[in-house]
Protein backbone atom coordinates (compact mmCIF):
# COMPACT_ATOMS: atom_id res chain seq x y z
CA UNK A 1 0.00 0.00 0.00
CA UNK A 2 1.33 3.42 -1.13
CA UNK A 3 1.87 6.00 2.02
CA UNK A 4 0.28 9.33 0.81
CA UNK A 5 2.58 12.36 1.02
CA UNK A 6 -0.45 14.94 1.72
CA UNK A 7 -1.19 16.74 4.88
CA UNK A 8 0.26 14.02 6.53
CA UNK A 9 3.65 15.53 5.53
CA UNK A 10 3.38 18.39 6.49
CA UNK A 11 1.71 17.65 10.34
CA UNK A 12 4.48 15.01 11.17
CA UNK A 13 8.15 12.95 10.63
CA UNK A 14 7.51 9.91 8.09
CA UNK A 15 9.67 6.82 8.49
CA UNK A 16 9.49 4.15 5.61
CA UNK A 17 11.27 1.13 5.26
CA UNK A 18 11.69 -0.18 1.62
CA UNK A 19 12.64 -3.86 2.42
CA UNK A 20 13.22 -4.86 -1.63
CA UNK A 21 16.16 -2.47 -1.92
CA UNK A 22 17.22 -2.81 1.90
CA UNK A 23 16.78 1.40 2.63
CA UNK A 24 14.88 3.18 5.03
CA UNK A 25 14.14 7.12 4.71
CA UNK A 26 13.26 9.52 7.03
CA UNK A 27 10.91 12.69 6.42
CA UNK A 28 11.85 15.67 8.18
CA UNK A 29 8.78 17.32 7.95
CA UNK A 30 9.82 21.02 9.74
CA UNK A 31 13.08 21.15 7.39
CA UNK A 32 10.97 19.11 4.50
CA UNK A 33 14.10 17.22 3.97
CA UNK A 34 14.49 13.42 2.92
CA UNK A 35 16.99 11.59 4.91
CA UNK A 36 18.10 8.01 4.38
CA UNK A 37 20.51 5.03 5.57
CA UNK A 38 20.82 2.03 4.05
CA UNK A 39 19.97 -1.23 6.32
CA UNK A 40 23.28 -2.13 8.84
CA UNK A 41 24.53 1.55 7.91
CA UNK A 42 24.36 5.07 9.33
CA UNK A 43 22.08 7.60 8.07
CA UNK A 44 23.91 9.42 5.10
CA UNK A 45 24.60 13.22 6.50
CA UNK A 46 22.96 14.82 3.38
CA UNK A 47 19.41 14.50 2.45
CA UNK A 48 18.49 13.31 -0.87
CA UNK A 49 16.14 15.11 -3.81
CA UNK A 50 12.53 15.09 -3.09
CA UNK A 51 12.55 13.64 -7.18
CA UNK A 52 15.24 11.01 -5.84
CA UNK A 53 13.81 7.66 -7.84
CA UNK A 54 14.80 5.61 -4.83
CA UNK A 55 12.49 7.32 -2.34
CA UNK A 56 9.39 7.47 -4.52
CA UNK A 57 9.42 3.87 -5.15
CA UNK A 58 9.73 3.54 -0.93
CA UNK A 59 6.58 5.76 -0.89
CA UNK A 60 5.00 3.04 -3.60
CA UNK A 61 5.52 -0.09 -2.16
CA UNK A 62 7.44 0.91 1.44
CA UNK A 63 6.08 0.38 4.70
CA UNK A 64 5.43 2.70 7.26
CA UNK A 65 7.52 2.42 10.02
CA UNK A 66 8.02 4.40 13.91
CA UNK A 67 10.76 5.95 14.49
CA UNK A 68 12.48 3.55 17.15
CA UNK A 69 12.16 0.91 14.03
CA UNK A 70 14.24 4.07 11.97
CA UNK A 71 17.00 4.55 14.86
CA UNK A 72 17.20 0.58 15.42
CA UNK A 73 17.99 -0.10 11.77
CA UNK A 74 18.28 -3.95 10.71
Amino acid sequence: MSIEKGETFNLRDIFIDYPFEEVMYRWDHRERKIYMKFYKENELPEPVPHENKLFNEALLYGLEITKEEYQQGK
